[in-house]
């Protein structure tokens, strides 16, 4: 193929990646828009009054929000998440489960960080993980010190070593190539939940490229970009890297 249809990766089961498909993807992406339903307006109102109430932690008000949210478009993976969300804070990890859980129904191929939740509290229900581990990592979203947020990484990587997010973020604080392959590596070795794995992925092909492995690199991130079973933001995260590649050549 010519032009902007040009074929820059081809699966083992035939199907294509094109230059037209990666034109325009960037690093972000927007869960707020998973679905192709429409989110009545009354809904994200009430969504909107929920986050407020809970900013202010009036829990039992942005349960009761989320809830009425939830009713108006049962379909909208997003109050089901806020929900489960604001169950952690009041320490209800029955209900929080429960929710992440139907967060995931609702949006299979992932919504924040669902996925990595119902793994990380079914791992501790099981006992294969200790109690307050998604706590412990989750605690890294509102961790702006880069100091606090190194302390807290790696006091994770060493007393849960078989938890692949806490591999996951030691990569991503990592300062060298070296050492951000070893964290990568231990990552995929620890059973990953499909979230974390897709990003332990991408960080394999990203050092690949940086060390002039280009092919190998393609070759990783265009099976993630078309694998069904990849995650909204590895397939997407997947495909803007590669954009990025094939622009610098």
């Amino acid at each position: 193929m010519a032009g902007g249809s040009k074929v820059v990766f081809r699966g083992v089961d035939g199907r294509t990646l094109t230059l037209d498909e990666l034109r325009g993807i960037t690093g972000t992406f927007r869960y707020e828009v998973v679905g192709d339903f429409e989110v009545p307006a009354e809904a994200k109102a009430l969504h909107h009054q929920a986050r407020i109430a809970g900013q202010s932690r009036d829990f039992k008000k942005a349960i009761a929000l989320l809830g009425q949210a939830s009713n108006l478009a049962p379909e909208w993976p997003y109050p089901v998440y806020d929900m489960a969300f604001t169950y952690l804070l009041m320490k209800d990890t029955e209900n929080a489960r429960a929710y992440y859980q139907k967060t995931v129904d609702l949006s299979p191929r992932g919504f924040f960080t669902a996925i990595t939740a119902i793994d990380t509290l079914d791992r501790e229900k099981r006992g294969d993980l200790p109690t307050g581990t998604y706590v412990t990592y989750l605690s890294l979203e509102w961790t702006d010190d880069p100091e606090e947020r190194s302390k807290i990484v790696h006091q994770l990587v060493q007393r849960v070593p078989g938890f692949a997010p806490g591999w996951k973020e030691l990569a991503k604080i990592s300062e060298n190539d070296a050492e951000k392959l070893l964290a990568t590596e231990r990552g995929l070795a620890a059973n990953p939940d499909s979230e974390t794995k897709g990003i332990l992925q991408i960080n394999r092909a990203s050092i690949l490229q940086r060390k002039g492995d280009r092919e190998g690199a393609i070759r990783l991130l265009g099976e993630l970009a078309l694998d069904p079973t990849s995650t909204y933001a590895t397939e997407h995260m997947a495909k803007a890297i590669l954009e990025t590649m094939l622009k610098a050549q």
